[in-house]
């Protein structure tokens, strides 16, 4: 029933009310199944999800595209259409449903190629107890399998996009086993949880008005039910409903597969999302960090060259990509970067323009005029005869130094030129560690210290990410209708937790219901920021396994009040609430 579920309690629905005639049915299911199916429907709208649901735009197989204008759809089970919320008719189970689209107007076929229906749309797909999949759809090499529904939704008149809308917890099933490794562990898997967690619930500016997030590494990766595998489905439970938050808001969990032994700072890794400007501003909780406490920061030439041609102790020394190397002869650099320099200018972040069609000329040196401290090259120029390129961020440095067409594996190295009798350049050697961005959870790191240092997903975390608080999503209540009740269901990693409540407009008490259970609790009542803030224990209210509460706002405290609150489950030493 889940898929049903989340359908009918979702924003697809907006509130409409079905409305299930016999003549619908008729042509799709036999007339004794009907009671049944108006049973479902009952039942199934009496339920809410039990977390989010986010929209998944999903892709051709190889990611070709996002558009369609025909697929087809089956279900594990039986399966209810929708159309614009209306439910319009019902299949067997592994019915090859073909929808075709032309003109704005959908057009349903049966397994016979009959024109079983046509309808406007959005056209929506449910699969009560089973599960839905897209013909030819393939992922990791399997078919395409999704838990929630498979919505239809216009894009133009010719083309459509395919969204599945599905809980967040079910999603993150379908992200976390294809994100990390499983061998990794299952604390490390528990930290991927609640990284992919925090990425899915962070505001952001949207691909399309169709969906929220996309199945690619262009925002997670998510290859639906078929991948799941026990452990991860029990790294996403275990950590149900927890994020990471820094004062009172979801950190960006920026993680990649291997830091080599120190993180970066997100301002010297990334550009500002909105001005584009390099280094960005800082973020107080991905700040560089060693493995080692001992370790100094190499953003001097001469300790980077220690730290990356030498194999030190580090978290992220069981990946293959720990330390790394590569070699050009100088004429074989120069012909990549003569292509490298063209795509990269139109990044901005090459100076001058690189165009088409320009000569390098001989290259003369690599000098690296600036460095993170992890040793992430920040600014390098390339002096050449023909003239000095300078180029800024770690990625476009990445894709600028290829050897065989493929990218460095991070911006963490250090060149090593080599020169004739004569003073020519004739061979460059690079010498680094790491892949990816380096910023926040090191994969790797995160695997070694669950399973072989046995650090529990927390800690992990907290290594990654300054100064963070493990909790539920903030939330206000007010007597706003949409914020006037709200459940929030989580798992207790160590059996504590503590209400934290901004009580900025002197609400007297707040009701919870805690497992099953009414409570009330007074609130404290200053006027400074530092007095307003209420703490309240509920570690002994909890169970073992995945905790309710829902919080209720009192009525009589009137309707110009509200608070802000979450759960905190894994506190900071020095827990510092902005606001």
């Amino acid at each position: 029933m889940k898929s049903l579920k989340i359908f009918l309690c979702s924003l697809v629905l907006a509130g409409s009310a079905l409305s299930v005639s016999a003549a619908s049915f008729q042509p799709f299911i036999p007339a004794e199944t009907m009671k049944i199916a108006h049973e479902a429907e009952i039942r199934a709208s009496q339920l809410k999800p039990k977390s989010e649901v986010v929209r998944v735009g999903i892709a051709t197989t190889g990611f070709g595209t996002y558009d369609y204008n025909t697929v087809s759809i089956y279900g594990t089970d039986g399966i209810q259409v929708y159309n614009d919320g209306m439910s319009t008719a019902i299949f067997p189970e592994n019915s090859d449903i073909k929808v075709k689209y032309e003109n704005g107007l959908f057009t349903i076929y049966d397994e016979d190629g009959n024109v079983a229906s046509e309808m406007t749309g959005p056209v929506t797909f449910t699969c009560d107890g089973g599960l839905l999949g897209v013909t030819g759809l393939k992922r990791a090499g399997k078919q395409a399998l999704y838990h929630g529904a498979l919505q239809l939704v216009k894009k133009d008149n010719s083309k459509f996009n395919l969204v599945n809308v599905v809980e967040v917890e079910e999603y993150l099933k379908g992200v976390v086993p294809n994100e990390m490794p499983v061998r990794f562990g299952l604390e490390a898997l528990k930290a991927q949880s609640v990284a992919a967690r925090n990425y899915v619930l962070t505001p952001r500016t949207k691909a399309s008005p169709n969906y929220d997030v996309v199945d690619s590494v262009a925002s997670q990766v998510y290859y639906g039910a078929n991948t799941e595998t026990d452990l991860s489905d029990k790294a996403v439970s275990e950590t149900t409903g927890i994020v990471a938050l820094y004062g009172w808001d979801l950190i960006l969990a920026q993680y990649s597969s291997t830091a080599g032994g120190y993180t970066e700072s997100y301002s010297y890794a990334f550009s500002d999302p909105k001005t584009k400007e390099f280094p960005s501003e800082e973020k107080p909780y991905l700040i560089a960090k060693p493995d080692m406490v001992s370790q100094t920061p190499l953003d001097s030439e001469d300790a980077a060259a220690a730290f990356y041609k030498s194999t030190p102790d580090s978290y992220d020394i069981r990946s293959p990509y720990y330390r790394w190397t590569r070699e050009w002869k100088s004429e074989e650099l120069r012909s990549a970067l003569e292509g490298t320099l063209v795509a990269q200018s139109a990044t901005g972040f090459v100076k001058p323009v690189f165009k088409k069609g320009d000569k390098l000329g001989e290259i003369l040196a690599i000098d690296v005029k600036k460095r993170g401290k992890s040793g992430k090259i920040v600014e390098v120029n390339i002096v050449t005869s023909s003239g000095t390129y300078k180029i800024y961020k770690e990625l476009v440095i990445r894709r600028l130094f290829t050897k065989d067409g493929k990218a460095l594996p991070s911006a963490n190295v250090v060149f090593e030129p080599q020169f004739d009798d004569k003073g020519k350049l004739t061979t460059i050697k690079a010498y680094g560690g790491g892949y990816g961005h380096g910023v926040g959870m090191s994969q790797f790191g995160a695997g070694f210290m669950g399973s072989e240092l046995k650090f529990p997903f927390y800690k992990i975390l907290q290594h990654y990410y300054s100064g963070i608080t493990l909790g539920t999503k903030p939330i206000i209540l007010s007597a706003d209708e949409t914020q006037r009740t709200i459940t929030q269901n989580f798992y207790a990693p160590e059996k504590h937790a503590e209400i934290v409540v901004d009580n900025k407009y002197l609400v007297s008490t707040l009701s919870a219901e805690i497992n099953g259970k009414e409570y009330s609790f007074p609130l404290c009542q200053g006027f400074l920021p530092s007095s307003r803030i209420c703490r309240i224990d509920i570690s002994k209210y909890l169970k073992k396994g995945i905790n309710t509460i829902t919080f209720s706002y009192p009525i009589a405290e009137g309707n110009k009040k509200a608070v802000r609150l979450f759960i905190e489950l894994v506190k900071r030493d020095d827990a510092v609430y902005d606001w």
